[in-house]
């Protein structure tokens, strides 16, 4: 099954998703409360010349999800010509499938940029470059919970600054008539 405009219609947007959380029930609203986006980005995203619909694939008890997804709809609400919508991973194995990490992994979130066609233009997922990069490498040789504490740490470093980029790079290239097949780590 492929992204419609009825499909996506029917997506809950980041407000909706918020009433439904049963997990990480106080973070997702106060990562999105707090989030701050510097003034250049969203100058960057406005001149984007056409439409942009984002759809996240995430789970409320993602760590990860909750550390950049809030963030990226903080952004979308500034930018008129982005729309963001969410849908469960695990209810939607076609999108999940077609976006899997390295060709194996349901990792989440996963963030698929559409033209306002609903053509795929590119997708991100699921961590910005520099951390999924210490996390293959050396954060693979620390203990689970110890590994999650410093991505933690990164994210609160970074404040979704390096995912916001990373995902108007690729509506950037696809206005320009590239098509970054993913920024997938």
């Amino acid at each position: 099954m492929e992204m419609t405009a009825d499909r996506f219609a029917a997506a809950p947007d980041f407000p909706a998703f918020l009433s439904q959380i049963r997990e990480n029930v106080e973070m997702w609203p106060a990562v999105h409360r707090t989030a701050r986006i510097p003034e250049e980005l969203v100058a960057r995203g406005r001149e984007i010349p056409g439409q942009w619909k984002l759809v996240a694939l995430v789970e409320d008890w993602c760590g990860d999800a909750v550390n950049v997804i809030p963030v990226l709809a903080r952004l979308v609400e500034q930018l008129p010509n982005f729309e963001l919508k969410l849908l469960e991973r695990d209810e939607n194995p076609d999108l999940m499938d077609a976006h899997l990490t390295d060709g194996t992994a349901r990792a989440i979130p996963i963030v698929i940029v559409y033209d306002s066609a609903f053509r795929e233009v590119g997708w991100w997922g699921p961590r910005p470059a520099e951390l999924q990069r210490w996390f293959k490498t050396e954060g693979q040789s620390l203990e689970k919970g110890e590994r999650y504490k410093q991505a933690r740490t990164w994210y609160a470093r970074d404040r979704g600054r390096s995912t916001l980029e990373e995902v108007l790079e690729i509506a950037e290239a696809a206005s320009n008539g590239v098509r970054i097949p993913s920024v997938m780590h």
